[in-house]
């Protein structure tokens, strides 16, 4: 099945690489200036603040707290989401020279994809910051993480491929590829029944069916 991009707008800082999904608009982790953007569904910029991750790669949102992953320290931070401030921080399991890209929170815990160790973790962040669950990343590079009701999904970057992913043992059951020349996924969320995806490159935020 063929999918139609849409290319839709460029994100307000130069490299983003981290997108989560919200009722209020996107959140958006730019891995240059380390700034969060919430940014309406059309474009509109609605807030950004400073935070202290370090090359941020990933974000989610709980309802109440943001999960950032700051990747160049190997840390994932728990953050205000009104102001940017660090609540606690915690280091990333499977990190080496860098640490976490993708992140996503389904049913009160917390997903995390780890490049270094092309590992995802399940992680009881209330214990701990105990990892209870690993599966295999679909290759090298894991970016962005993002749940369909019982079904995980997980870009990896450099096939240009989001692959859905068996969260029992991380099995490929099915891959949706981004061919060129339309922008590179990097960050990744769900909305609607839409994939919407973000280039680190380019700055772009795109759009495709599930």
């Amino acid at each position: 099945m063929e999918r139609k991009i849409e290319r839709l707008f460029d994100t307000p800082g130069p490299q983003p690489n981290g997108m989560q999904a919200t009722p209020d608009g996107l959140w958006i982790l730019d891995q240059s200036t380390n700034q969060v953007s919430l940014v309406s569904y059309g474009g509109e910029v609605l807030k950004t603040f400073d935070t202290e991750s370090d090359r941020g790669s990933g974000i989610t949102d709980t309802g109440e707290v943001l999960w950032l992953a700051s990747t160049y320290n190997r840390q994932i931070l728990k953050v205000d989401k009104t102001n940017g401030s660090t609540l606690a921080a915690f280091d990333t399991p499977g990190a080496s020279e860098t640490g976490a890209h993708g992140l996503e929170w389904h049913e009160g815990k917390l997903w995390v994809a780890v490049p270094p160790s092309a590992t995802i973790y399940q992680i009881d962040v209330e214990d701990n910051f105990t990892v209870l669950h690993t599966i295999p990343a679909p290759g090298n590079r894991p970016h962005g993480i993002a749940w369909a009701g019982d079904e995980l999904w997980c870009v990896e970057t450099s096939h240009r491929t989001i692959y859905r992913l068996n969260p029992e043992d991380g099995s490929i059951t099915d891959k949706i590829e981004i061919p060129e020349p339309h922008p590179e996924p990097h960050g990744m969320t769900l909305w609607e029944g839409n994939f919407w995806y973000c280039d680190a490159h380019t700055c772009a935020v795109c759009r495709l069916p599930l």
